[in-house]
């Protein structure tokens, strides 16, 4: 209970100080970056386009690396439990 109450407060606080950066009241609804016109939204648009792809390339390698580590560990496990010398005891 205390750490839902933790977070509750915590977002409250993190929504209040980020809003007046949301709304950009002052400079007319221009945000950080400037002004945004047709070509600043499509040049995000292809990056989005090209980061998603990478984004799963990425992730889906490093799952198959840690797969290949995890039959080598399987494998040398079963590989020690067949030879006598790897049991231990006397």
């Amino acid at each position: 209970m205390r750490r839902l109450a933790f977070l509750a407060i915590q977002t409250a606080i993190s929504l209040a100080l980020l809003a007046p950066m949301a709304l950009a009241v002052e400079d007319h609804g221009q945000g950080l970056y400037g002004e945004t016109d047709d070509k600043v939204v499509t040049d995000a648009g292809f990056i989005l386009i090209a980061a998603f792809p990478l984004l799963v390339l990425t992730l889906s390698l490093i799952q198959w690396r840690l797969d290949k580590r995890k039959d080598a560990r399987k494998r040398a496990e079963k590989a020690r439990k067949a030879r006598a010398e790897w049991r231990g005891g006397w």
